[in-house]
Protein backbone atom coordinates (compact mmCIF):
# COMPACT_ATOMS: atom_id res chain seq x y z
CA UNK A 1 0.00 0.00 0.00
CA UNK A 2 3.01 2.52 1.07
CA UNK A 3 4.39 1.46 -2.56
CA UNK A 4 1.02 2.92 -4.13
CA UNK A 5 0.83 6.19 -1.77
CA UNK A 6 4.34 7.71 -1.64
CA UNK A 7 4.03 9.29 -4.44
CA UNK A 8 0.82 10.95 -4.00
CA UNK A 9 2.19 12.62 -0.75
CA UNK A 10 4.94 13.58 -2.62
CA UNK A 11 3.09 15.40 -4.73
CA UNK A 12 0.74 16.65 -2.21
CA UNK A 13 4.17 17.90 -0.33
CA UNK A 14 5.88 19.06 -3.39
CA UNK A 15 2.76 21.23 -4.67
CA UNK A 16 2.34 22.66 -1.35
CA UNK A 17 5.61 24.51 -1.66
CA UNK A 18 5.57 24.96 -4.77
CA UNK A 19 2.01 27.05 -4.52
CA UNK A 20 3.41 29.13 -1.35
CA UNK A 21 6.31 29.96 -2.85
CA UNK A 22 4.53 30.92 -6.09
CA UNK A 23 2.61 33.34 -4.35
CA UNK A 24 5.29 35.02 -2.34
CA UNK A 25 7.71 35.46 -5.33
CA UNK A 26 7.84 39.20 -5.04
CA UNK A 27 5.56 41.52 -7.58
CA UNK A 28 8.52 43.86 -8.93
CA UNK A 29 10.35 41.03 -9.77
CA UNK A 30 10.21 39.86 -13.82
CA UNK A 31 8.44 35.96 -13.65
CA UNK A 32 11.02 34.90 -15.82
CA UNK A 33 14.34 36.31 -14.05
CA UNK A 34 12.60 34.47 -11.59
CA UNK A 35 12.10 30.98 -13.57
CA UNK A 36 15.41 31.56 -14.59
CA UNK A 37 16.65 31.07 -11.04
CA UNK A 38 14.22 28.17 -10.14
CA UNK A 39 15.68 26.61 -13.81
CA UNK A 40 18.77 27.04 -12.46
CA UNK A 41 18.49 25.26 -9.07
CA UNK A 42 15.83 22.58 -10.63
CA UNK A 43 19.04 21.79 -12.90
CA UNK A 44 22.15 21.86 -10.36
CA UNK A 45 19.25 19.37 -8.27
CA UNK A 46 18.22 17.34 -11.14
CA UNK A 47 21.53 16.29 -12.71
CA UNK A 48 22.77 15.47 -8.59
CA UNK A 49 19.81 13.37 -8.46
CA UNK A 50 20.94 11.64 -11.59
CA UNK A 51 24.30 11.08 -10.86
CA UNK A 52 23.60 9.89 -7.13
CA UNK A 53 20.99 7.27 -8.94
CA UNK A 54 21.75 6.17 -11.92
CA UNK A 55 23.92 3.02 -12.60
CA UNK A 56 25.72 4.48 -15.37
CA UNK A 57 26.74 7.78 -14.12
CA UNK A 58 26.56 8.75 -18.20
CA UNK A 59 24.40 11.38 -18.89
CA UNK A 60 25.61 11.71 -22.72
CA UNK A 61 24.25 8.14 -23.22
CA UNK A 62 20.80 8.93 -21.26
CA UNK A 63 19.53 12.11 -23.46
CA UNK A 64 19.27 9.86 -26.48
CA UNK A 65 16.72 7.85 -25.05
CA UNK A 66 14.40 10.89 -24.45
CA UNK A 67 12.17 11.88 -27.00
CA UNK A 68 10.31 15.29 -27.92
CA UNK A 69 8.08 14.71 -24.66
CA UNK A 70 10.80 16.33 -22.57
CA UNK A 71 11.23 18.87 -24.80
CA UNK A 72 7.25 20.06 -24.54
CA UNK A 73 6.97 19.10 -20.89
CA UNK A 74 9.94 21.89 -20.43
CA UNK A 75 7.61 24.35 -22.59
CA UNK A 76 4.78 23.23 -20.15
CA UNK A 77 6.12 23.72 -16.89
CA UNK A 78 7.56 27.19 -17.64
CA UNK A 79 3.61 28.21 -18.98
CA UNK A 80 2.48 26.27 -15.85
CA UNK A 81 4.37 28.37 -13.78
CA UNK A 82 4.36 31.52 -15.07
CA UNK A 83 0.48 30.85 -14.96
CA UNK A 84 0.53 30.55 -11.47
CA UNK A 85 2.68 33.79 -10.50
CA UNK A 86 0.04 35.72 -12.37
CA UNK A 87 -3.04 33.73 -10.72
CA UNK A 88 -1.24 34.76 -7.40
CA UNK A 89 -0.46 38.27 -9.09
CA UNK A 90 -4.08 39.08 -10.25
CA UNK A 91 -5.20 38.49 -6.95
CA UNK A 92 -6.47 35.12 -6.59
CA UNK A 93 -6.43 33.83 -2.86
CA UNK A 94 -4.04 30.65 -2.35
CA UNK A 95 -6.95 28.95 -1.10
CA UNK A 96 -9.17 29.30 -3.85
CA UNK A 97 -6.78 29.61 -6.91
CA UNK A 98 -5.08 26.53 -6.89
CA UNK A 99 -8.39 24.65 -6.20
CA UNK A 100 -10.15 26.16 -9.10
CA UNK A 101 -7.07 24.91 -11.25
CA UNK A 102 -7.06 21.72 -10.06
CA UNK A 103 -10.53 20.72 -10.09
CA UNK A 104 -10.16 22.17 -13.27
CA UNK A 105 -7.08 19.92 -14.72
CA UNK A 106 -8.82 17.22 -13.04
CA UNK A 107 -12.16 17.81 -15.59
CA UNK A 108 -10.04 18.34 -18.50
CA UNK A 109 -7.91 15.48 -17.62
CA UNK A 110 -10.98 13.09 -17.11
CA UNK A 111 -12.45 14.34 -20.72
CA UNK A 112 -8.89 13.65 -22.18
CA UNK A 113 -8.82 10.05 -20.49
CA UNK A 114 -12.25 9.26 -21.75
CA UNK A 115 -11.74 10.57 -25.35
CA UNK A 116 -8.33 9.98 -26.50
CA UNK A 117 -6.85 7.27 -24.35
CA UNK A 118 -10.58 5.38 -24.62
CA UNK A 119 -10.42 4.94 -20.23
CA UNK A 120 -13.95 3.92 -19.39
CA UNK A 121 -15.87 6.21 -17.15
CA UNK A 122 -18.24 4.91 -13.92
CA UNK A 123 -21.60 6.94 -13.52
CA UNK A 124 -19.91 7.73 -9.58
CA UNK A 125 -16.87 9.47 -11.54
CA UNK A 126 -19.09 11.36 -13.95
CA UNK A 127 -21.44 12.71 -10.97
CA UNK A 128 -18.01 13.49 -9.01
CA UNK A 129 -17.34 15.77 -12.28
CA UNK A 130 -20.62 17.14 -12.25
CA UNK A 131 -19.65 18.06 -8.16
CA UNK A 132 -16.30 19.75 -9.19
CA UNK A 133 -18.12 21.50 -11.83
CA UNK A 134 -20.49 22.84 -8.97
CA UNK A 135 -17.84 23.16 -6.45
CA UNK A 136 -16.12 25.75 -8.97
CA UNK A 137 -19.43 27.88 -9.45
CA UNK A 138 -19.87 27.60 -5.55
CA UNK A 139 -16.46 28.71 -5.07
CA UNK A 140 -15.95 31.69 -7.44
CA UNK A 141 -18.82 33.24 -7.26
Amino acid sequence: MINYVWPIIVVVAANTLYNISTKLTPGKVNPFASLSLTYLTATFLALLLFFLTSESKNLLTELPKTNWTAIVLGFAIVALEFGYIYVYRVGWKISIGSLVANISLACVLLLIGVLIYHESISLRQLLGMVLCVLGLLLVTK
